[in-house]
Parts: C-alpha cells; sequence; structure tokens
C-alpha cells in the first residue's frame, strides 16, 4: 500500500459518512451511457457542480447514435484505465475495462461499415477516401456547422 511503513494517520478516510471513502464500492460503476453523460464511471464519486444535471444526450439520427456509442466506449475505457492505475488488483474493474474494449471494437466496426472511417487507419487505401464528402462536419447539403 501507498502508506504503509509511516507514521501518519490515515484513518479519517474510513470514518462512516465522511465525504472521502477510502475504498470504492466495487459494484457502483456506471454503464458507459451514465459514465460519458456524467463525466464519471464511478457512480458514488460523481458530485454535480452547483447541482448541475446532466442533460441526456439524443441523437437524431442512425449516424449519431453510432458514434455517441463509439464516444461513450471511449470514455468508459479510458476512465476504468485510469481508475486501474490506482486500483491494478480490482479484478472486476479488469474485467469491465477488458469487456469495454471489445464492445468499443464492436462499436466502432460497426461505425466505420456504415459511415467509412473515423481515423487514418481505418481508411481503405485502394481508394482515397478523405477527399470524399461529406466530411464529418459537413451536413447533407454541404453546409457548414462550424
Amino acid at each position: 500500500m501507498l502508506f504503509n511503513n509511516n507514521d501518519f494517520d490515515f484513518s479519517f478516510f474510513e470514518i462512516p459518512g465522511s465525504e472521502f471513502q477510502l475504498e470504492i464500492d466495487r459494484n457502483k460503476f456506471a454503464n458507459p451511457n451514465q459514465g460519458f453523460q456524467k463525466g464519471n464511471m464511478m457512480t458514488n464519486e460523481y458530485i454535480p457542480y452547483r447541482n448541475f444535471n446532466a442533460v441526456k444526450l439524443v441523437p437524431k439520427n442512425d449516424r449519431e447514435q453510432k458514434m455517441l456509442k463509439v464516444m461513450e466506449y471511449a470514455f468508459a475505457i479510458t476512465d476504468l484505465n485510469l481508475y486501474l492505475d490506482i486500483h491494478p488488483d480490482d479484478i472486476d474493474a479488469y474485467r469491465l475495462y477488458q469487456r469495454y474494449i471489445e464492445e468499443g471494437k464492436k462499436a466502432q466496426q460497426d461505425y466505420i461499415n456504415s459511415y467509412g472511417p473515423l481515423t487514418i487507419s481505418n481508411a481503405n487505401f485502394k481508394t482515397y477516401e478523405w477527399e470524399n464528402n461529406p466530411w464529418p462536419w459537413d451536413d447533407k447539403e454541404g453546409d457548414m456547422y462550424v
């Protein structure tokens, strides 16, 4: 443990009802959708800023729905990776992390199959697809969103 063999008293971390808890309840991980919208995969650590309530994201079409799934899994993987940096022995979190990596790959492939590459490494080099419209920031008529 980080604080072994020292003279510091960290028992205040374990006071019932205190704002900080040393151990995280392993059953309190949010699903990727909830974690993405709140910005935290640990549900018992989420404290909204000034009573802010996260607005539910509502995709307008299939493309936005598939992109939202890709973004949700990317966030969940990154946040669980940060958690595992501090808690490397948490096997349940690691299994969840592995599951989200696999589901994230499926979500990316689903988007790529439907709408084309997300990154240069997803591009088909038989033809150079990056020059084709619409670009991600173009709407159907080619007008700029940005």
